[in-house]
């Protein structure tokens, strides 16, 4: 057992592990988030426009739905983007 109030502090990190942080997104034609998502969340429903992690040409999920993005992401893109309130989730 573990001093540390957080029981996940030694548990390595995977792709499919839940997000250890999260992080509100301004949409940003020119900025990369800092870290990159392993994922989104969408708050309120609309066009998102991204650019992958693995990636350096933007794609447009048209009318998301409030949820999760299971895309890795460098940038979330002001051009395009009309869903709101979205978080970053990394590690």
């Amino acid at each position: 057992m573990t001093s540390s109030s957080d029981a996940y502090c030694t548990h390595a990190p995977t792709p499919g592990a839940p997000a250890r942080a999260a992080s509100p997104v301004v949409p940003a034609d020119e900025t990369d988030l800092s870290p990159y998502a392993k994922a989104l969340y969408v708050g309120t429903a609309g066009d998102l426009s991204l650019i992958p992690a693995g990636g350096t040409v933007a794609v447009t999920l048209k009318s998301h739905p409030v949820g999760y993005v299971a895309v890795q992401a460098r940038r979330v893109l002001a051009t395009g983007t009309t869903a709101a309130d979205i978080v970053a989730l990394s590690e």
